[in-house]
């Protein structure tokens, strides 16, 4: 007996809409590799009308006061925590995540980072007006951007999501977000959440693929155009947005290096580096994926890390037994599995290595030892519940080998010894370094990296500028 699969839809200037020519796709819940929606598969139709919805809602929304646009960020985070079993139960069919992580993890700061934007939107100051030519006086302004073009990642849709639109409506700017395809149901609840609240246009949302977000980002209507995904998809907005020189904001993948001396406390560093691995799955661009230990303690750590990792579960979303869920759909199993079934003779699987499993996109924690700098699985991302441990000399050829990738974004230092602390704090060419903790994230403080993991920056008040373009405005004084 088939079950009749729930119907998503876009949010166009205010109402609910099928995509223009009928076309959907289906939604897959990894936990159970089930369909259980349909969501528009959004065209060029589609697109123009979002775009031309928050280009309409543009200059009655930059012209608000900041002090009205911070109480409709304020109502939409009460509204968040009003709604927060909803979101939950939204997030974890897109995800397969576990219950009880996605309301004690994600909810509270997802409300707390779109309070902390709330503040942020009174806060868009110049620099004081002063005279810097005779007879002349200077003053900045800082303004928004205009209509913005956001892509979101299938791994946290629901706060990628916050993290997109929240800046950008402070800042004054209108938005056309586009989830993932196989994560769109938590957005398209976002929507009706802020739909409630802001003005029609100001906020809208149409789900689909590639080619949707591609018309989104080619589209001439936009003047930036925001993205969380991976390397690839990044290197194709920018060659995209290069076309009408759109401002580009990229925040792509991560392999981030957990550089562990030999001083370390070895218990609570397997402890909170087995975590830091392997939440969401380690569908995480800042997960602690690539451990480098100092050789006197490899071995001793090794073994440790491994024994924490078969102890992790992975499971259903009402197991409150797990850390985390499946993998997010098909491709991605098949990416994790295939790093594992190329790895090279002299790399050693301690733990995990496979499916677990016959329904869903699950995959056991897994620890590899043995490996070398140049091997795939070091230099390229697995995004998956993978750590891989290589053993270093010394403080010089730990800092050569956690450079040594094509990403920057995130990396940690584990060591008592405060100088050697601060040496790599310097020396490690990552957006964040973490020194005895790994992925811990707060609103004040930008996330964003270099190289190929992008550039820009989400949160804090490095990523509400991001949302704001300067103005000279110099007068005369006679």
């Amino acid at each position: 007996m088939s079950t009749e699969l729930r119907r998503l839809r876009n949010y166009i200037n205010g109402e609910f809409r099928d995509a223009a020519d009928g076309r959907t796709t289906e939604v897959v819940n990894p936990a159970t590799g089930e369909a259980y929606a349909t969501a528009p598969l959004s065209g060029p139709a589609d697109v123009d009308a979002a775009m031309e919805a928050a280009a309409a809602a543009f200059p009655g929304w930059r012209d608000t006061t900041p002090a009205e646009r911070q109480k409709a960020l304020l109502r939409i985070a009460d509204a968040f925590e009003e709604r927060a079993e909803d979101l939950i139960a939204a997030e974890v069919e897109n995800t397969g995540k576990p219950i009880g992580l996605t309301r004690t993890e994600e909810i509270p700061p997802m409300v707390d980072q779109i309070r902390f934007f709330a503040g942020a939107a009174r806060m868009l100051e110049g620099r004081s007006a002063g005279e810097y030519m005779e007879g002349m006086t200077s003053m900045v302004r800082r303004e928004p951007v205009g209509v913005c073009a956001q892509v979101a990642p299938w791994n946290y849709p629901m706060m990628m999501a916050v993290w997109k639109f929240a800046p950008a409506i402070a800042a004054g700017n209108t938005v056309v977000l586009k989830p993932s395809d196989t994560t769109p149901a938590s957005t398209v609840l976002i929507a009706e959440i802020l739909g409630s609240i802001l003005p029609k246009g100001v906020f809208n949302v149409v789900t689909g693929d590639r080619e949707t977000g591609r018309l989104m980002v080619e589209h001439d209507t936009p003047a930036m155009a925001s993205i969380t995904g991976s390397v690839r998809a990044g290197m194709q907005v920018a060659e995209s947005a290069s076309k009408d020189l759109k401002r580009v904001h990229l925040e792509l993948g991560g392999k981030a290096p957990v550089v562990v001396f030999e001083d370390t406390d070895i218990p609570k560093a397997v402890e909170d580096i087995s975590v830091a691995g392997f939440f969401n799955a380690g569908q995480d661009c800042t997960a602690a994926t690539r451990v480098l230990v100092h050789e006197s303690i490899h071995d001793e750590f090794v073994a440790a890390l491994a024994k924490a990792a078969a102890e992790t579960k992975t499971g259903r979303p009402d197991d409150e037994d797990v850390l985390f869920g499946p993998l997010n759909n098909p491709n991605q199993l098949k990416q994790v599995s295939g790093f594992i079934e190329r790895l090279p003779a002299h790399a050693k699987v301690e733990t995990g290595g496979h499916q677990v499993g016959e329904q869903g996109y699950f995959y056991a924690p897994t620890v590899v030892s043995g490996l070398k700098q140049d091997d795939e699985i070091i230099q390229k991302e697995v995004f998956g519940p993978v750590i891989t441990v290589q053993s270093f000399a010394d403080e010089a050829q730990a800092i050569q080998w956690a450079n040594g990738v094509e990403y920057a974004l995130a990396s940690s230092v584990w060591t008592k010894d405060h100088a050697r602390a601060m040496r790599l704090s310097k020396a490690l060419d990552f957006g964040c370094v973490w020194i005895n903790t790994h992925i811990a994230l707060v609103a004040e403080m930008p996330h964003g990296g270099f190289k190929q993991s992008g550039y820009g920056k989400d949160l804090s008040a490095y990523g509400f500028d991001d949302y704001t373009r300067i103005k000279h405005v110099m007068t005369s004084l006679d």
